[in-house]
This record gives structure tokens, sequence and C-alpha cells, in this order.
């Protein structure tokens, strides 16, 4: 064979492949999941479905499934395949991944700030003021094992409490919209309230606020929507979709006036006909989330990872922060990211 001939035939088997290669990832790419399995809140939006709202989700659809009322739940239904993604408090996620649980987390979409905020609220009338006051009191909670019970928690021992005492605190787990007449039917000592919830509560009056999460930490993501391991590898694009839009959607609610957010939130309920109150979005003030477009940091899981390492509550080896999450599909993580 000529040399023309061998540098033809050679040129064309180079094309043959990157031919092939292509439609392979066309073929991968146009194969890859487009509608996405999620459990939402009764009379809330969650940021995904703000992003669909908004245009921000192109064409990655979302399938509601139904309600939960706690994010280990919800992230515990994601990494056994019930769900495609679910979102919980990152130290929720440390001990699920420390379990050895296949999931990770790619963006943030709640947390703590000036405005918005978990507090722990007593009746005006309460003789509980410090830590020491709660020994043998009972607090009711959205669900235990999460955001409430860590930073409760963290707040006794910063109190000088011994993990005796503080085991001596009862924690009862509440559905999110009965914890505020738990607490005025004093069945409960101590109410923790957070978001919209927690607005709504202060509006009616009569109750007082004992510590907060914000006047302990500051303000910090504490929160990430997270999706199995091996659905990221399968659908790159999809995840990477979804993170953008969820990114973009933080920011369009950071920056719009309040009226504009509020007014939106009870557009989307409305249309969902879900039959549900749409008066809790009206106290809406922002979602919390500290970093650009949801992007997280490493500060905002190694909080959590040192606490429930010294407090024994690991069930595994003590994962790094970068076993639990990435920011390799969200475009705000490299300065990208505007709508």
């Amino acid at each position: 064979m000529s040399l023309f001939r061998r540098a033809l035939a050679a040129a064309t088997a180079l094309l043959t492949l990157t031919a092939a290669t292509a439609c392979g990832a066309d073929a991968e790419a146009a194969g890859q999941i487009k509608e996405l399995r999620y459990q939402g809140s009764a009379g809330q939006v969650t940021l995904p479905e703000l992003a669909a709202d908004l245009g921000y989700l192109g064409d990655v659809e979302l399938d509601w499934i139904g309600n939960v009322t706690g994010g280990p739940a919800d992230i515990q239904a994601t990494a056994t395949g019930q769900s495609d993604f679910g979102g919980a408090f990152n130290g929720a996620i440390v001990k699920l991944v420390a379990a050895g649980a296949p999931i990770t987390a790619v963006v943030s979409y709640y947390g703590s700030d000036a405005q918005t905020f978990q507090g722990y609220y007593v009746l005006d009338d309460s003789p509980i003021r410090g830590p020491r006051d709660l020994i043998g009191k009972k607090v009711g909670m959205n669900t235990l094992g999460a955001h409430a019970e860590a930073v409760l928690k963290t707040w006794l021992a910063r109190g000088g409490l011994t993990p005796a005492e503080i085991a001596r605190v009862e924690l009862v787990a509440l559905p999110p919209v009965n914890i505020e007449q738990s607490l005025r039917a004093r069945q409960i000592d101590v109410a923790v309230l957070g978001g919209v919830i927690r607005d709504k509560a202060v509006a009616v009056g009569g109750i007082r606020t004992v510590v907060t999460d914000h006047e302990l930490l500051g303000a910090f993501s504490a929160g990430a929507y997270v999706f199995r391991d091996d659905f990221i590898r399968r659908n790159p694009d999809t995840v990477r979709t979804f993170v953008g839009g969820v990114g973009k959607a933080v920011e369009w609610a950071r920056t719009q006036p309040r009226e504009t957010v509020v007014a939106r939130l009870q557009q989307i309920i409305a249309k969902r006909g879900r039959n549900e109150d749409t008066s809790l979005v009206s106290y809406w003030k922002s979602s919390g989330v500290a970093g650009r477009g949801g992007v997280i940091t490493d500060q905002e899981f190694a909080t959590w990872i040192d606490w429930l390492d010294a407090a024994g509550e690991l069930k595994g080896a003590r994962p790094e922060p970068g076993d639990v999450y990435t920011n390799g599909y969200n475009p705000f993580a490299t300065g990208g990211g505007a709508a």
C-alpha cells in the first residue's frame, strides 16, 4: 500500500471513530433522565419548584411524588431510589454518607441569615432563659437527627451542660405545622421554628426567642440537595442543568423585591392545585443561602463532621468534606451561572 493510501486509510478510520464517538455521546446525552422525582413541602415552594417555574431547568422536568416533613427522610428516599433528589441539613447528609450511603451533595438550598433563621421559642411567661433551664423540658422540632437537634445540642454544650444533662432534654418530633400549636397548648416547653412558619408564629405574638442558630453560628448555608452517585454518573447533564437552575433561582430570589418573590410563590402554589394554604409564603424573606448560586464551602460540612465525630454519632469512618459534596456541576463555582 502506498504512503498516500496508508494516510488516507488512517484518516478515514479516525473520522469514523470520531463520528462513532460523537454519536455515542449524543445517544448517551439523549438517554439521560429528564424527569426528576422529588418530595415537596405542603404550603411552601422549594427552590427546584421555583427554578422550574422561572424556566431555569430547561428540558428537565419535576415529578412531585408527595410531601415530606424532614430532611433525613427526604435524603433516605433518594439514597434508596424512591426519589431522584432530596434535601437535608448538612449534618444529616454527613451521617448518611458516613454510614455508607452512595450520595453526594451538589448545591445548597437553605441556610440562616439575619432575615431567615431557625429559632428556639418559648411562651412569654416561660421561666426558660438559658441552656440549663432546658434540663427535664420538652423541645418540639420537625425531625430528629438534623439541623434543629444539632444546633440545640451545640448550644447546650457551649452552655456547660454535660452529656448526661443534655440527655435529659427531651426531643419531640412533630409536623412543622403543628409545632406552634403544641407550644401554645403547653404540650411542649420549647418550639423550634424556622422560615415562614416562624415568621407567622412571631406575628401572632405571645412567644419569645431563647436563642437562634444565626446568633449561635452566624450566617451559613445549612442544607443541600443530594443525588445518588450512580444517578450522577449516568445523568451528568441533567444534574448540571438542575444545579445551575437551582443556583439561578437562589440569585433570582436574592435580587428581586420581596413582594415579587412572594407573589411568584403564591402563584406557583395556586397553579399546582394541591389544595394548599398560601398564607405561609406571604411571610417569606430569604432562602438564607450564603454562597452565590448555592455554591458549597468545606466549612459548611466540616463544622458538622467535627461535631458529629466528637459526639460519637458517626457510624463508619469519619468523612472529609470533599467526600460529601461537589461544586463540579455548579456554574456559579467558576464565575458563571448568570441568568
